[in-house]
């Protein structure tokens, strides 16, 4: 893959420290173990990171399931502001698991898919979070559900909470509810198989930080979240949750608040079922086949949303849909450094105040085209374009220094807005293909570089370059240029400027743009490049 988030290559080398300064950075309280040489809770007290010798009971070792720390039918022997670290290896989530029914309860074997773990206990505040970590970053324990369990974590009415460190999925390939009855889960007769319907669900949740989590594989959702106020979600992988990477629709109570950032996230194959085995994705289904298949989608919401250093990508529907932010002045999207590329709707949506910056967009909609289960209206689903941009009265929407290729019907779709609204089109390498939809009918055409789907907003177009599009080249923009960018087929696309692209000092000055897609300093030359890549001069 030609182009990566920037700063990916770091984590592997700092994760170690980072689990260090989180563990070693705890307020006050009480820290338990568990590992899976440890014993139950009569066995021992949870409180030492040491096995179980075999005889005895309330010894000083850990315990051998996160059941004994949150059991689902009994009280939560962890309390608020405590740290729950997770030996490296593998712990089934469901009937079946130690702990997991020591008592009577919700969890039982005529309702398996009841054996979820409790919800987290709150922390006190904010800076002494309730935490549940795995030990080895590098070897992360693994949280898998079974029994077609809803979920596995539980962070309905959590709050100041830290999760991080832990993979999260299930051992089947098969998908909820598939159309097709190879890959769907068993729902109806025991035994169901070790599937999960979702990773991790949460409601009216304030103040919660995710990292380094690997989410992946579930038969229905990766995260069921909404309701959320100040979240924090970092170096956290979304990949083939056989419905949708991250459903923010969870009822009327769906709005977010405060601050809600994405930092380092991948979100992939989302509407695919994953081989578990292999990790590779498979019945890849969407909407028209009565699946779903966004990488990330919200009910109507609010909150200042931020999604930077990301890659979004390859899901059967939308990537990014944003488009239900609630248009209030105080809600907001900046998405910046973002790779989204191969999704199946439109690459990224938003609404209201936003800002897409320093981005490469790959809109190639019809990647999934003659694959698995995909039906010809998941194709370039919402015609395909590759953003597209809600605007709203006395807001303001910045698309600047992107790099935009796409098979859709227009790379910029707007639409909405009046006349107070702010429109600013700037530094952006726009590249026409064919247009899928069209040419599939028998028309062919090329894609159109922007199209406004009513409203009177007026844009701003400026520095920007426009190759191989459609109808007029907007105004103010480098027209009819080979960008002469090192790949520019969709398939492999690679927006890196070769020697002598017309995009090279050519972009107009933009307030604090100071920095490019990898993070390079902007600019290097007397100027900046037009695009999201500065090429960088040798001093």
């Amino acid at each position: 893959m030609p182009i990566a988030p920037p700063i990916r290559a770091l984590v592997a080398a700092l994760s170690g420290l980072l689990l260090f300064t989180a563990i070693g950075s705890a307020q006050a309280a009480t820290t338990y173990y568990v590992r899976t040489d440890g014993g139950t809770a009569a066995q021992c007290t949870g409180k030492a990171d040491a096995a179980y010798s075999g005889s005895g009971t309330s010894q000083a070792c850990a315990w051998k399931h996160p059941y004994y720390a949150l059991p689902p039918n009994e009280t939560a022997r962890i309390a608020g502001g405590d740290t729950l670290i997770i030996g490296s290896g593998s712990y089934m989530i469901g009937w079946g698991a130690p702990g997991a029914a020591d008592k009577s309860g919700r969890c039982y074997a005529g309702g398996p898919y009841d054996c979820y773990l409790p919800p987290i206990p709150s922390g006190p505040s904010p800076t002494a979070k309730t935490r549940i970590l795995g030990k080895d970053a590098k070897n992360p324990p693994k949280l898998w559900g079974t029994e077609r369990v809803t979920h596995i974590l539980n962070l309905n009415g959590s709050s100041n909470v830290e999760i991080g460190n832990l993979e999260i999925t299930d051992q089947s390939d098969c998908v909820e509810g598939h159309s097709n009855a190879g890959a769907r889960c068993e729902r109806n007769t025991a035994p169901y198989g070790q599937w999960a319907s979702a990773g991790l669900v949460a409601s009216n949740s304030k103040n919660v930080w995710l990292h380094d989590l690997n989410i992946h594989g579930l038969a229905h959702s990766g995260i069921h979240a909404g309701g959320l106020t100040d979240w924090l979600v970092e170096r956290v992988k979304i990949n083939a949750n056989g419905w949708v990477g991250w459903d923010g629709d969870i009822g009327a109570a769906s709005s977010n608040a405060g601050q809600i950032v994405l930092r380092e996230v991948e979100i992939g194959w989302n509407g695919c079922g994953e081989r578990w085995q292999t990790g590779a994705p498979w019945a890849c289904w969407a909407q028209e086949g009565g699946g779903y298949g966004d990488g990330l989608g919200t009910a109507k919401t609010g909150g200042q949303w931020l999604i930077e250093d990301s890659f979004i990508h390859h899901n059967t529907s939308d990537g990014l849909d944003l488009l239900y932010m609630d248009g209030a002045a105080s809600s907001s999207v900046t998405v910046r450094r973002v790779y989204a590329v191969g999704n199946a709707g439109n690459q990224l949506k938003v609404h209201g105040n936003s800002t897409i910056e320093n981005s490469v967009v790959n809109g190639n909609c019809a990647y999934f085209n003659g694959k698995d289960f995909m039906l010809n209206g998941d194709q370039c689903r919402a015609m395909g374009n590759t953003l597209s941009v809600g605007l709203v009265a006395g807001q303001t929407a910045n698309i600047r220094h992107n790099t935009i290729v796409g098979e859709g019907d227009c790379l910029i779709l707007t639409g909405g807005g009046t006349s107070t609204t702010k429109l600013n089109i700037q530094n952006n390498v726009l590249v026409g293909k064919p247009d899928f939809l069209a040419t599939r009918s028998g028309w062919p055409e090329q894609t159109c570089a922007h199209y406004a789907d009513g409203g009177s907003a007026i844009p701003n177009f400026a520095g920007n370059l426009v190759w191989q599009t459609k109808g007029q080249c907007p105004p103010g923009s480098v027209c009819d240029k080979d960008p002469k960018l090192k790949n520019m087929t969709l398939a492999s696309f690679d927006p890196e400027p070769l020697a002598g692209s017309p995009v090279i000092d050519k972009a107009i000055a933009i307030d604090g743009m100071h920095t490019d897609f990898r993070n390079k300093p902007r600019p290097s030359g007397p100027s900046s490049d037009i695009g999201a890549i500065e090429t960088q001069r040798k001093k």
